[in-house]
């Protein structure tokens, strides 16, 4: 989420274990909403974390009317409006469609799409995954089995620079080096490679394939990871249903990568900022709306990228000034960049403390750097969550900051070579990097 990431691989299909589901997914939507401690929430799914200025201008309507003033960033490229009073949801939902944002209630919690934010905007892409996206999320919505995933599946459009890779989707595609893209399902396995041109198809078609597997199975799964098919037989289950939908493929190695986000500052005909803890004020998303040439992408990293096609240095200067004093990051030194955190208390009930408070606390006197004694984990984010369940962690490496039943919280480094069981208290925030300097 926060740094360069590496993927992690699946279980081998002989050791892994089927999970299915006897319910349908609780992830919220804009027509579902989640009861949380400080009132109802709404996810609003961002295909590609790509918003028009009208419709940015919608959302911070929206929140400043009905929610809690402020528009929280997913790990998915979405927005959150938390603070929702009962009986909002079809004012909510109004708003939202009008401008653009619910094209089809029936897909609405299923249109989760993550691209490389940067597509398009700079040099080290392969091609402009727009086109992709635009036709990904039309075909989605056009299609009826697609209903039925779960609002945890997920798509990724990687440009060919390879900034998704490790976000472990369900369906990745990639743009290749010869022109055409590389399909590739759940975080193991071979891929299949297809023509640029049907790749949005291909993509839908693998979901479609996925559905198919977990019926024909007996099983009700919400990821690619929880079938009880070995990821080289989905792979070929999506071979059989591309032939028959008339797509070429054929098998080929994956390519593998890290995941990471764009550096805050600026890059090529864009601005990258980073959003402390994914909350953006009102004052700061006028900022941001102000800077921006037509749209904002919002990232998979909690971060902003604005299009500014045709300004001048002087002009850029001045914007990421501005952005600056209101609280965003914007340039590569920044703490903000290791650290995360789910929202803690008070608003989810099951979490044991305030979460945020702490890690900035802990950021504040300069712990959260880990600079001193922390040897080589000083460069692994940091997540900080409120109980077991780490909603909103970054996948691959990273030093998980949970909260413990006892108080304080505990903390274990989830890279290779360390046992994630193997934990070590904290009981004062602002000694973690003490406390880092312990785990060898």
């Amino acid at each position: 989420m926060l740094a360069a990431m590496s993927s992690a691989a699946l279980r081998p299909s002989s050791q892994a274990t089927a999970v299915s589901r006897d319910r349908g997914d609780a992830c919220p939507g804009t027509l579902r909403l989640h009861a949380a401690d400080d009132g109802a929430l709404a996810r609003v799914r961002i295909p590609g974390g790509v918003l028009t200025l009208s419709q940015a201008e919608a959302l911070a309507d929206a929140t400043q009317r009905l929610g809690d003033g402020d528009l929280h960033l997913t790990s998915r490229g979405n927005v959150q409006v938390r603070g929702l009073a009962d009986g909002c949801g079809a004012e909510l939902a109004e708003l939202l469609t009008a401008a653009g944002l619910l094209p089809s209630r029936g897909h609405e919690r299923v249109r989760n799409i993550v691209a490389s934010p940067l597509s398009g905007l700079d040099n080290h892409g392969l091609l402009d995954v727009r086109p992709w996206l635009s036709a990904l999320d039309t075909a989605l919505c056009a299609s009826e089995p697609a209903q039925a995933l779960s609002g945890r599946f997920l798509f990724a459009l990687d440009d060919g620079r390879g900034d998704l890779a490790g976000l472990e989707a369900d369906v990745t595609v990639r743009a290749t080096a010869d022109g055409g893209a590389q399909l590739a399902l759940g975080s193991a396995g071979r891929a299949l490679h297809v023509s640029a041109q049907d790749a949005p198809r291909a993509a839908l078609a693998a979901a479609e394939a996925f559905l198919e597997a977990g019926r024909a199975g007996g099983t009700r799964a919400w990821r690619v990871a929880e079938l009880a098919l070995g990821a080289d037989e989905l792979t070929e289950s999506v071979g059989h249903r591309l032939t028959a939908e008339g797509i070429g493929h054929e098998r080929q190695a994956r390519e593998t990568g890290r995941s990471h986000g764009p550096s805050p500052g600026a890059i090529g005909d864009a601005l990258s900022v980073h959003v402390p803890l994914g909350r953006l004020s009102a004052p700061q998303w006028r900022e941001l709306t102000r800077a921006a040439l037509g749209e904002l992408r919002l990232t998979p990293w909690r971060g902003v990228v604005l299009p500014t096609p045709g300004t001048t240095a002087v002009r850029r200067t001045e914007a990421l000034a501005r952005l600056d004093a209101v609280g965003l990051v914007t340039g590569p030194g920044s703490p903000w960049l290791r650290v995360g955190a789910c929202i803690g208390r008070p608003g989810c009930a099951k979490s044991r403390a305030d979460v945020r408070a702490d890690a900035t606390a802990a950021l504040a006197a300069g712990a959260a750097l880990a600079a001193s004694g922390a040897g080589r984990h000083q460069s692994l984010p940091l997540y900080w969550s409120g109980c077991e369940r780490r909603c909103g962690h970054p996948r691959g490496e990273r030093i998980d900051v949970v909260a413990a039943p006892e108080g304080g919280y505990r903390l274990s480094v989830v890279a290779p070579g360390h046992d994630e069981a193997r934990t070590v208290p904290l009981d004062d925030p602002s000694r973690l990097a003490d406390v880092l300097a312990e785990i060898p």
